[in-house]
This record gives structure tokens, sequence and C-alpha cells, in this order.
């Protein structure tokens, strides 16, 4: 045997026993194996270990993992109290109950790709995220299309998303109010959460609770934002449809294409199409609907439509459904949504990656020593703002 063990040693190979790791109440067996790469020694084949990825995450004691499947279980069955319980674990920044939330995910995204394998690889749920400058309608329009959506035998989360104020930090979050009705449906639910200063009045864990809503059956999900101008990217980047909101008095077409966010529009409608609002939404709604003409399409299956409807009178409501649908239908069969739904997915790991670098690079310490005496410097005007940057970047880098 040891004759045989070297001799497979000099080949390069490796003959380390298989290790396994619990996690998600599965079995994986690593190997730890070695590659032969051509015109190498025999010593420099050994450096050359290829090992599988070192779990993140510990092993779940019995109390956690009771706790997740108890949220998993009451979360499929289509429970609202299980799916409020993990919103809140998603949105901790507890650095253990971070990692228990990403194991609950996992576990709901694989539910979630076994039902859309049945469903001929077609996703089950809609998504539509709703913006707006303050004012345009937001909460009074998601409560009569709420309604329409659940007498017709729909099940509808609507994830709200609050302005945080950047003196307290606190958050109103004063949407249900607003949604009074919506709010007492058994087949809606209504989640409003902090915007917490992220741009666009997306929270980073807003993602997150879209794929659990999912997970609890809910067939439409609207996510409404902070109506702040540029910003609305962020929504843009998480649903299939990005539903702009202006009310009658909003400006021209001018300030819609300067401000950016009808570029990224899929449908435009004009609120507040009522009483003496009645024509200037007829002349916004043309004024608009020229400017599309102006833009590049996104899309090859899809021109942008401008509508225009009422929350008091319901009017133009069905028809604005109607457009929704004739959307999805047409982004189905081009197979662009589910290829839009892929790109999103590499855009917020991205987002995530970037917000996690820039909370480390503060927490370092080098840069927590070093960033007192660089601000004061700067403020003085001792030394340049890119000159301090490049001098705390080079303090994180070097150690």
């Amino acid at each position: 045997m040891p004759h045989i063990y070297h001799k497979m040693r000099r080949l390069g190979f490796s003959l380390l026993p298989p290790r396994t790791c619990h996690l998600h109440q599965g079995i994986y067996t690593r190997y730890h194996q070695s590659t032969i790469i051509p015109g190498r020694s025999s010593c420099q084949q050994r450096r050359v270990v290829s090992t599988a990825p070192i779990q993140h995450i510990q092993d779940l004691s019995g109390p956690e993992q009771r706790l997740l499947n108890k949220l998993y279980e009451g979360l499929i069955g289509g429970q609202r109290a299980s799916l409020a319980e993990s919103i809140t674990l998603v949105e901790t920044q507890h650095p253990r109950k971070k990692e228990l939330a990403q194991v609950l995910l996992q576990r709901v995204l694989a539910y979630r790709k076994e039902q859309e394998s049945r469903n001929e690889g077609k996703p089950v749920a809609f998504r539509v995220g709703l913006s707006g400058p303050p004012g345009a309608g937001k909460s009074s329009f998601i409560e009569v299309v709420g309604k329409m959506l659940t007498a017709r035998g729909h099940k509808v989360s609507v994830l709200a998303v609050d302005p945080s104020s950047c003196t307290t930090g606190g958050s109103l979050l004063g949407d249900k109010t607003r949604m009074t009705e919506l709010s007492r449906d058994m087949n809606a639910y209504i989640r409003p959460s902090p915007a917490s200063g992220t741009l666009g009045g997306v929270t980073r864990t807003t993602n997150e609770a879209v794929v659990l809503c999912e997970g609890a059956g809910y067939d439409i999900v609207l996510v409404e934002t902070v109506g702040v101008g540029q910003s609305e990217f962020a929504v843009a980047d998480m649903v299939d449809m990005f539903v702009l909101l202006i009310p009658p008095a909003g400006g021209d077409e001018l300030q819609g294409i300067k401000r950016g966010i009808i570029e990224r529009a899929d449908l435009v409608v004009v609120t507040k199409s009522d009483g003496d609002l009645v024509v200037p939404a007829r002349r916004i709604q043309t004024e608009y609907t020229s400017a599309l003409k102006l833009l590049r399409r996104q899309s090859k299956s899809w021109n942008p439509k401008v509508v225009r409807a009422s929350s008091y009178t319901s009017e133009g409501i069905p028809e604005v459904w109607a457009k929704m649908e004739s959307y999805r239908d047409a982004m189905l069969a081009s197979g662009e949504l589910q290829g839009r739904r892929r790109a999103q997915q590499k855009v917020w790991m991205w987002s995530l990656i970037q917000e996690n670098v820039l909370q480390h690079f503060q927490n370092h310490p080098s840069v927590r020593d070093s960033l007192p005496h660089l601000e004061e410097r700067v403020t003085k005007g001792a030394i340049s703002p890119g000159l301090a940057a490049d001098l705390l970047l080079k303090a994180f880098s070097s150690s």
C-alpha cells in the first residue's frame, strides 16, 4: 500500500478521504483532487489542488433548524405570519440572522425553481414596480388595482418602501393606513419597509422580500417606491415591468425626458384623470406619447404606452391592467422576460458587493486610524480629496 500511495502522489493525485458538510438539511460530499497539468514536474503538480468552496455558514443548531423549518413550512403554506417573520429575518442586520436568512432563501429559491419547471420554465409570478413623484396617487392606485385583482382570484402582495428621515433615520411606514380596504383583504399582503437612505428608495432586501412573497403563493407582486427623480433605476432593475405614475400637473414632456425616468418606463399612467383634471390629463397623455417616440426602444416585443386612469372613479383601471397583461404575454412569448430576470440577478449581486465592500472598507482598522487625520487635512485644504482617497485606498490594500 505505501508504494502505491507514493506512486499516486508522483502522478499528481491525492488520496485524502471525502469530507462532508451539513447544510440546508442536505449532505454535500467534497473530494480533494489534484489537476494534472502537462509539462509540470510532480512537485509542481501537487501544488495545483482544486477543492470545493468552503461553506461560509456554520452548522445550524437545533433551535435554528426548528425555526427555519417552521418559517419555510408556514411560508409555502401561505401563512401571512410566517411571511412577515421571514421578511423581518431577511431585513435584520444581525450577522448570524443574516446567515439564517440566506439558508431560508436558498430553500425558497429551490421551491420556486421547482414550481417554474412545472410551469414550462415560465415565472409563476408577475413583478410590477410603481414609482412617481410625491402626490401622484401611487397608494390610491395600488389599492384600486389590488382590489380588482383579488376580486379576479389573484393573490397580491405590496412591498411599499417609505422614505427615511436624513436627520433621525426613522420612517413613518403609514402606507397601510392609506390602503384601508386592501389591507383587510385576506388575498392581499402589504409590507411597508424603510428606505434607510438607499438610492431609489429600494432597500437592499427588497429583492429578497419579493422572492419570499412569490414563495408564499402571491402571483402579483407590486413594489411601490419613493419617487425621487433619476433614482428609479433601482426598482426597474428588480421587476418585470416598470410603471411610471405622473399627475396631470407633472410638467411637460421635456421634464419627463430630462429627469431620465421615462427612459425606463414600460407603461406611463396619467393619474387623477377625473373632474376638472380630465383636460390636463389628456394633454399630458398626448405630450408624453410624443416624447416616447423620441426615445430608443428597450424591447423588441413592446412599445411603451401612455394611458389615463382615475383611482377615484376607477375609470381606466381595467384598461391599465389589460396593458400590463399584454406586456407580460408579449415578453414571455419572446423570452425577454426570462432573460431580463437573469440579467437582474447579476445586477443585484454586484450592487450588494459594492455595498458590502464599502462597509468593509470603512470598518478596516487602517482606514479607521487614518480617516480622522485625513478628513481634518481635507477640510483645512492641506490636501485634495483625491489624494486623501488614494492614501486611504493604499492603506486598505496594503494591509
